[in-house]
């Protein structure tokens, strides 16, 4: 059976939105949410940005009667602040002078009919992660690159993925020319395979989709 696949004006909107996911790597995470959505719980994303993937997600959460949660402080990560290669001046909120991606977020959803499908919470993942109480059928990891931040995000989210249900990592880059920008979710990534809580489903360029198959993390 092939993969499922968003419906056209789906696809419209993700590509038209403000972000960074090649159009690739967002065919497989809506492959992956469309399965997931069938064990009925939320599908929840660390990383919002500007919701071009949320777009995905919220288009399999509807399509399988869930929702879909996304977290993020809206304040940018370490590769958007003034100065490095991801900065988006146009996202810098002109009164604090500090990014803010809430309001491009709001628009995206909205751009794409898809508002009510879709739970944001504005805050940072660990907090949010300590607070979170139940399971989910997809937590799909999108958000800093560093270490601390990878790690914080693995730790807090992967063990509310329940039994068959699935861990989707961003941004795996296995070459070291790539820590910057891929080498803290690649050693996440190693981490959920060493485990032995998580097997590897499949692999679209920078995107890893593991099944929960067994406790821990």
């Amino acid at each position: 059976m092939a993969p499922a696949a968003p419906k056209p004006e789906t696809l419209a909107a993700f590509e038209a939105a403000q972000g960074f996911m090649p159009a690739g790597e967002g065919l497989a995470l809506y492959a992956a949410a469309a399965a997931a959505g069938e064990l009925g719980l939320p599908l929840l994303e660390v990383g919002t940005y500007c919701g071009r993937s949320t777009i995905l997600l919220a288009d399999a959460a509807r399509e399988a009667g869930t929702v879909a949660v996304t977290v993020d402080h809206h304040r940018g990560s370490e590769e958007q602040q003034p100065g490095w290669d991801y900065h988006d001046p146009g996202l810098v909120d002109p009164e604090v002078g500090r990014m803010d991606t809430l309001p491009a977020f709001r628009r995206t959803l909205y751009a794409a009919g898809l508002e009510d499908h879709v739970i944001a919470v504005v805050g940072r993942s660990p907090q949010v992660a300590k607070v979170w109480g139940r399971e989910v059928g997809l937590v799909f990891i999108d958000g800093g690159h560093t270490d601390e931040h990878a790690t914080n995000d693995y730790e807090g989210w992967a063990p509310h993925v329940a039994e068959g249900g699935l861990l989707v990592i961003h941004d795996v880059f296995p070459d070291p020319v790539d820590e910057w920008t891929g080498q803290a979710p690649y050693r996440i990534y190693l981490r959920a395979l060493a485990s032995g809580a998580f097997t590897e489903v499949s692999a679209t360029d920078s995107l890893r989709v593991l099944r929960r198959t067994g406790p821990g993390i």
